[in-house]
């Protein structure tokens, strides 16, 4: 994750819920990078559907997981569901839930 953060102008922002369109799984966002960020080695072997390395790219928490995922925009939609994310990381990034939105911890401003 970038070391200065400006708000990035996407779809989503920090503690919002999405959904994977291709995968399925529901997440929360804990970071957005403006455009890709990482390896042109990943993007090939991981980004298959080839999305758009210009647009932004999301660091998610999945839903059930111990993971993190780095998504294309284009992959993600709003997880309508408003159900809180189950995930050990919560709260090194967010100190409450409300509304159907991660609200960040304060030290992390």
């Amino acid at each position: 994750m970038s070391a200065e953060r400006t708000e990035p102008s996407g779809l989503y922002g920090v503690g919002h819920l999405v959904e994977h369109q291709l995968f399925g799984y529901r997440g929360v966002v804990v970071d957005v990078d403006p455009s890709f960020q990482l390896t042109d080695e990943w993007y090939e072997q991981v980004a298959r559907s080839r999305p758009p390395k210009d647009r932004p790219w999301y660091h998610v928490l999945v839903h059930g997981g111990d993971h993190m995922t780095y998504v294309a925009e284009q992959n993600l939609g709003a997880d309508e569901s408003a159900e809180p994310v189950e995930h050990p990381w919560l709260g090194r990034f967010f100190d409450r839930f409300s509304a159907g939105r991660y609200h960040r911890s304060a030290s992390l401003h």
